[in-house]
């Protein structure tokens, strides 16, 4: 009797051994089909370190990375090479859009986003609007297309984290003379206290922010020189999918921006996307923020944000927030799911995800790059 209970007991544990091994041997198995190359990692967290890790190494990358890559938004600065004044006019979708008066405002906020780290700096334009607002509908028109400079300039410039938009106000002061008339207009906080984001109090704080977004950003560019622009896009779209905790609660400061998600590692589907498209700014390659709706698979549509990227000549989707396994209910995440919206033509992405032009409901209608038909091979 003693005998038949331990062989029973050996059949249980060489049953539950050879489950083991298959369900392992399954999840590899289905690695190396659909992607290729096995990435399986018994933790699920990608191997990558903590944030407190990375944040305390002192280790700096010796890759160039692009701090100034958009400096001379017209591609005026003398020290870049045509090679970067090529890309800034290229990737300057929204920018390129805009009118010649909305791109003088987007100029001047640019060039004084060191400026508006004090959160009350003022953009003084003196008369440069003087013909605009001498037409009958001239403060229409220069309200409408700093609304316009405003959403470029965010959306195109996720580093420029820092600014609460609802908290900066354009002045048009009218002064009437003998002579005529004449227009001083100029952007401030208003009778705001500043215009800086939540959370945000000084130009220290900011640059505390900074500094360990660029600790992060070093560390995972660090790990890119010499690889080809679909491998360095790969390992980025990775990082965040792996890393990153979409924000449920809702409740973050930096819910929408790329301290959420690079520093905090938790942010909502503009986070994900802002800091994809920080990280492809830096290293160079083309790309954009698209914003719009999708509906998943609950036949639930809201509000979405995503990616374009440029890849062999043409224009491809990643939508690192949908890639995410907590957005399609966590377990393991093989490479079908994980990749189920990286690098996607429009046949593929158009089936659930609709794009819109507009950031705001009564801003421009801006235009994105025209996606691959099929999905990238």
């Amino acid at each position: 009797m003693k005998d038949k209970i331990i062989s029973f007991i050996l059949i249980l544990i060489v049953i539950a051994i050879f489950g083991v091994i298959g369900v392992v041997g399954f999840i590899v198995y289905n690695q190396i089909i659909e992607g290729g190359k096995v990435e399986f990692n018994l933790f699920g967290d990608g191997g990558y370190p903590t944030i407190e890790d990375i944040l305390s190494s002192n280790n700096t990358t010796t890759v160039p990375v692009n701090d100034d890559l958009f400096d001379g938004v017209n591609g005026s600065n003398e020290a870049e090479t045509d090679k970067t004044t090529e890309y800034i006019t290229k990737s300057r979708y929204l920018y390129n859009q805009l009118s010649d008066t909305a791109k003088l405002i987007y100029d001047k906020l640019y060039e004084n986003k060191e400026n508006l780290k004090t959160g009350n700096y003022a953009i003084q334009f003196g008369d440069a609007f003087q013909s605009v607002l001498s037409k009958e509908n001239g403060e229409d028109i220069i309200k409408s297309e700093y609304q316009s400079a405003i959403e470029a300039l965010i959306y195109e410039n996720p580093e420029i984290f820092y600014i609460d938009v609802t908290k900066m106000y354009i002045n048009i002061e009218k002064i009437t003379k003998i002579t005529g008339t004449k227009y001083n207009v100029y952007i401030n906080n208003g009778s705001k206290p500043n215009y800086l984001a939540e959370g945000l109090n000084s130009k220290q704080d900011i640059e505390n922010y900074e500094t360990k977004i660029h600790q992060v950003r070093d560390y995972i560019i660090s790990d890119l020189e010499g690889k080809s622009n679909y491998e360095k896009i790969k390992e980025v779209h990775d990082y965040l999918v792996e890393t990153i905790e979409y924000d449920k609660t809702l409740t973050g400061d930096n819910m929408y921006n790329i301290y959420g998600a690079l520093v905090e590692r938790k942010c909502v589907c503009e986070g994900y996307a802002k800091a994809f498209q920080y990280l492809m700014n830096e290293l160079g390659i083309e790309n954009t923020i698209v914003i719009g709706t999708a509906t998943n698979n609950n036949n639930e549509t809201e509000s979405h944000a995503w990616n374009y990227v440029k890849l062999d000549g043409k224009w491809y989707a990643v939508d690192s927030t949908w890639d995410d396994p907590i957005i399609t209910g966590g377990g393991i995440l093989t490479n079908r799911s994980k990749y189920r919206y990286f690098l996607k033509g429009s046949n593929t992405m158009n089936e659930n995800h609709v794009t819109s032009g507009k950031f705001t409901d009564g801003g421009q209608e801006f235009e994105y790059p025209e996606l691959s038909i099929e999905d990238y091979e």
